[in-house]
């Protein structure tokens, strides 16, 4: 099942519409959806090397228009859809401790979790929830997305073929991994 997954996310990749569906997955995963976005990007990139670049360029601007999409739900709709989606996520505390992190710590709190596998879409609402100002929460989200995009594109650009070969040689222990640094990532949200 996992390496029929696999297959179907690689021909997707390598589809015509494969970038609409990078900018789709991008925004929603900065707001709302589960799936990290790296699911889709990391196999373009092995695809089309060529286009590494353009993609992380892509796939930066994307989660930031999400970002700022879950901004917005943080500030004017938290109620409603905000701590909806948190309490989906069982995140009910976490999204109320980030908010108060953000009336403390402003951008380092964005440069600091917009880098690792955190939840973004925890650190979006909670943004918008403070009411940290959109601006800065802009340049800061353009510069830690975009650190971690551009890092993926220059390793899968530099070590392409032989990383593809790994990911396909040991797929389901690179998928257990990455749970395993999903759910380390949520463990260390609730600390804070």
């Amino acid at each position: 099942m996992i390496n029929s997954l696999y297959r179907r996310i690689t021909d997707l990749a390598a589809s015509p519409k494969a970038v609409w569906w990078l900018i789709v997955i991008a925004m929603a995963e900065a707001c709302v959806f589960p799936i990290p976005v790296d699911l889709m990007l990391i196999p373009m990139i092995l695809t089309r090397q060529d286009r590494a670049w353009f993609l992380a360029s892509v796939c930066t601007a994307a989660s930031v228009v999400g970002g700022v999409i879950g901004w917005i739900l943080g500030a004017f709709l938290m109620k409603h859809i905000g701590m909806p989606i948190a309490h989906f996520y069982h995140a009910d505390g976490r999204i109320l401790a980030l908010e108060e992190m953000f009336r403390r710590y402003g951008v380092w709190i964005i440069l600091g979790k917009g880098l690792t596998p955190l939840p973004y879409k925890f650190v979006t609402l909670a943004a918008g929830a403070a009411h940290y100002p959109l601006l800065p929460f802009i340049a800061a989200s353009i510069v830690t997305r975009g650190a971690r995009f551009f890092l993926e594109a220059s390793l899968l650009k530099a070590f392409g073929e032989p990383v593809r070969e790994f990911i396909e040689k040991r797929l389901t222990v690179i998928l257990l991994i990455l749970l395993i640094v999903i759910i380390a990532g949520v463990a260390l949200v609730e600390l804070f």
